[in-house]
């Protein structure tokens, strides 16, 4: 009898004490099937696809501003003109020297300028007929000298005139065909080339100075004013074609091996919170580059069906890659998830969701908030996410599920 009421007094003790005992608040959550997407976020910069600026290709007086910013303008539309009188005037410098150096390359093709060959002509013929001259006389003297009437000194010193009259014909001849080498040749078509080279960029600048779209677009940014002076390579103007732009994002090195062309993107703005932008990704990176203190690489991503007024150019946005999804998978919260010596387990809720039991699972594919169970769990089975007070979860502790 004494032994039977001892043990009706420990049982009671041990019900009272487990139905007062306070319970461990424990959140917990369903293993559910459900479409599972992997994804890495990182952050990117907004640009027109078609972007142009304005430098400033001189050192000069804004004359005129014909738009503002915001506004639409149409192809060929003048946007702004700069004050151009020194443009023109080395344009006109640059000219004459293309002249001058066409001038003398024509000499050197020519044999030398229309007076130099006239003179030359003149010179030539003044030759021939010394020439002559010589010969005849030397004719006559020879006649003479048969006949005893003339000396052979006075013939040979006509023979010595006949020979300085050939050589003074000879060299006229070469200096009338041959006056200037192949080399003064190059350097004659070389200054011409050069001069010509200035006369374009001359005229290069000077076109320049009066800027006009290329495109059908929209003025983003202006940083000019009438009567401002604006120092070479400043940028003036900027406009873009706002309806056609994309973003450039920036992948750590170790996530670039897992992007491909084509997965899908999403696009946020914290400026537009409400907003989401979707586009896939066209090019991958080719290289690595750093970053502020990153190393990264370059990903241009397309915004579907193309942007609109929301996305402005130069904004920094958030984007979200999804570089794998599957569907119908057994998943629970990351949170759940637990490991000890690389094995995986979570606490699963038993006993009507009064206890824990720590069971191993099998796990698959993850994102940043659940994890695909492949075993060890099934539809339906309710698993601890953590506590609400912060304790570490234990076996054998009563708890108090909350949802």
């Amino acid at each position: 009898m004494w032994i039977g009421a001892a043990a009706v007094v420990v049982i009671a003790f041990f019900s009272i004490r487990s139905l007062t005992r306070e319970r461990l608040p424990v959140r917990v959550a369903q293993a559910a099937h459900q479409s599972l997407a992997t994804t890495l976020s990182t952050n990117g910069k907004v640009e027109p696809e078609n972007n142009y600026s304005f430098p400033s290709p001189i050192s000069a007086v804004i004359k005129d501003v014909y738009v503002k910013a915001g506004e639409q303008v149409s192809a060929g539309k003048v946007l702004l003109v700069l004050d151009n009188m020194d443009a023109r005037a080395r344009l006109a410098t640059a000219e004459s020297a293309v002249k001058a150096a066409q001038a003398a390359l024509d000499s050197v093709e020519h044999n030398g300028s229309l007076e130099q060959r006239q003179a030359d002509a003149s010179n030539l013929e003044r030759y021939r007929l010394d020439r002559d001259q010589a010969q005849r006389n030397l004719d006559a003297l020879t006649k003479l000298a048969a006949t005893g009437a003339a000396s052979a000194s006075e013939v040979s010193a006509a023979r010595q005139q006949l020979q300085t009259a050939e050589v003074a014909l000879s060299a006229a001849e070469r200096s009338n065909h041959g006056r200037y080498s192949s080399f003064e040749l190059a350097r004659a078509q070389a200054s011409l080339s050069d001069a010509e080279a200035n006369a374009a960029a001359a005229r290069d600048v000077l076109a320049r100075t009066t800027f006009r779209a290329p495109f059908a677009g929209t003025v983003y940014s202006i940083d000019a004013r009438r009567t401002e002076f604006a120092e070479t390579g400043k940028v003036l103007l900027e406009m873009a074609d706002l309806r056609h732009m994309r973003v450039r994002a920036y992948f750590d090195e170790p996530e670039i091996g897992r992007l491909a062309v084509g997965q899908p993107i999403e696009i946020k703005w914290d400026a537009k919170p409400e907003k989401v932008w979707h586009g896939h990704i066209v090019q991958v990176p080719i290289t690595v580059i750093t970053y502020t203190t990153r190393t990264v690489g370059e990903v241009l991503i397309a915004i579907d069906g193309g942007a609109d007024e929301d996305l402005l150019p130069d904004t920094d946005v958030t984007v979200s890659v999804t570089i794998a999804s599957q569907s119908n998978v057994l998943s629970v919260p990351r949170e759940a998830l637990y490991t000890e010596n690389g094995k995986p387990y979570v606490y699963k809720v038993i006993n009507n969701g009064g206890e824990l039991k720590r069971t191993p699972v099998v796990v698959g594919a993850f994102n940043l908030t659940q994890v695909s169970i492949l075993s060890g769990l099934q539809e339906g089975d309710t698993v601890a996410t953590g506590t609400t007070t912060g304790q570490p979860l234990q076996i054998g502790v009563p708890i108090k599920a909350i949802q």
